[in-house]
């Protein structure tokens, strides 16, 4: 007697789900999920994702892609409970997300999705991502350097002056005038040391830390991502220390979108770095963003570096007309003209006489060209004390952080 039974192959476990309120609605991930997992995979609606979770089916998941757009940001509560509860089980997750707000995707990473790609998904991203998630996470880096670490502890016994440095333009001199001035007034008074921090907000293009030659932080990152937990030792923990006087409140490790952060954090930022520090220097992006006002309506002075060149002027005009429209305290702004002209050039006076009228606007602080020199002093990542102690441009930045110390401690004697 011959057996007509046919084999078959045990079927291959679900080793990954789609998480959809309709994945026809994702055309591009079907198909990216099939071709990088074949049959192993599946797909969930909202509704379905929690209970599957306690099958004996959802022990072989290693992950799940969780694709939304602006139509669920209704259904963000159900949505950060399924993160949570893949988390707690070990699930990667890799979120999807098209035209949703950047305040809705900002909830969803800080909940714990490890990878986020947008949709339509670029070519081969999704591959990507699968193996940055399946890839073991890098041994532990070594703590920061000894001589890198911050020993300041938190006091909250300070009402700091706020300074902010916005270029008008690209290589424009805004951190570097951030930097020096910071330094400046950390060694104002040879009997007191002033307690001093810049606060790097570039978040993208951010140099601090290169031209201070200190580390950047993942530590940046997570508070940047939750300063509603965030107490003042949070923030005072994350800061690094350049000779042990100057601290630093670095640019991310990785190039972060400027809308990442809202004004409530950088209010949250300042705040607590006002009442820990007797001056905070900020390192605007030359972008204006959502937060500029922000910073704008907490800095006791707003320094704008320009020079003399279309580019600046043209930036001012529309700066200057935006702050006027929006009934913003452009008076606050004080104009720094960069590589300004010498003293003995009388046409070069003349042309910033003309680019003040024309603008509207007074310039109130010439600093001179110091060369090659400065960027060299900053490429070896030093304070331009500690390379260009009789640089031109040094001594400008001495009589800037003089008078302002002078100014704050006049207000302080008629407080």
């Amino acid at each position: 007697m011959t057996s007509t039974a046919v084999l078959q192959p045990e079927p291959q476990p679900i080793v990954a789900c789609t998480i959809s309120r309709d994945v026809q609605n994702f055309d591009l991930l079907i198909e990216d999920m099939e071709g990088v997992l074949g049959e192993s995979w599946g797909d969930l609606s909202f509704a379905d994702a929690l209970p599957f979770f306690e099958q004996a089916d959802a022990a072989h998941l290693e992950f799940v892609a969780i694709a939304i757009n602006d139509e669920d940001e209704t259904h963000l509560t159900l949505i950060g409970d399924i993160i949570t509860t893949a988390k707690d089980k070990g699930i990667k997750i890799i979120l999807i997300a098209e035209d949703t707000t950047p305040a809705a995707l900002h909830s969803l990473l800080r909940m714990g999705a490890d990878e986020f790609i947008p949709y339509p998904l670029p070519e081969n991203e999704l591959g990507a991502a699968i193996e940055r998630i399946q890839t073991p996470p890098p041994a532990p880096v070594a703590e920061v350097p000894a001589e890198m670490q911050s020993n300041l502890k938190a006091v909250n016994d300070r009402n700091g002056v706020v300074l902010a440095v916005h270029g008008m333009a690209g290589g424009t001199g805004a951190t570097t005038l951030a930097i020096n001035l910071a330094w400046e007034l950390v060694t104002v008074e040879k009997d007191k040391t002033p307690r001093v921090c810049i606060l790097d907000f570039d978040l993208q293009c951010g140099n601090v830390s290169t031209y201070l030659d200190l580390d950047r932080r993942e530590a940046v990152y997570e508070l940047l991502s939750d300063t509603e937990s965030m107490d003042s030792d949070a923030f005072m923990q994350t800061l690094l220390a350049y000779n042990e006087k100057l601290h630093v409140f670095t640019a991310p490790s990785d190039m972060l979108p400027l809308d990442l952060v809202e004004p409530e954090d950088i209010q949250r930022l300042i705040g607590f770095a006002a009442s820990n520090f007797d001056y905070v220097i900020v390192d605007m992006p030359s972008t204006v963003v959502a937060w500029t006002e922000t910073v704008l309506q907490s800095a006791h002075v707003y320094f704008a570096t320009l020079e003399l060149e279309m580019r600046s002027a043209q930036n001012t005009q529309r700066l200057k007309r935006l702050l006027q429209s929006e009934d913003l305290p452009f008076e606050k702004i004080r104009f720094v003209l960069n590589r300004a002209p010498k003293f003995i050039d009388l046409n070069g006076k003349s042309r910033i006489k003309r680019l003040a009228e024309s603008l509207g606007i007074s310039i109130e602080l010439l600093m001179p060209d110091g060369g090659k020199a400065v960027v060299q002093n900053a490429d070896n990542g030093l304070a331009m004390a500690h390379g260009l102690a009789k640089s031109p441009l040094r001594k400008e930045i001495i009589k800037l952080a003089k008078s302002v110390h002078e100014l704050n401690d006049d207000a302080a004697v008629g407080s």
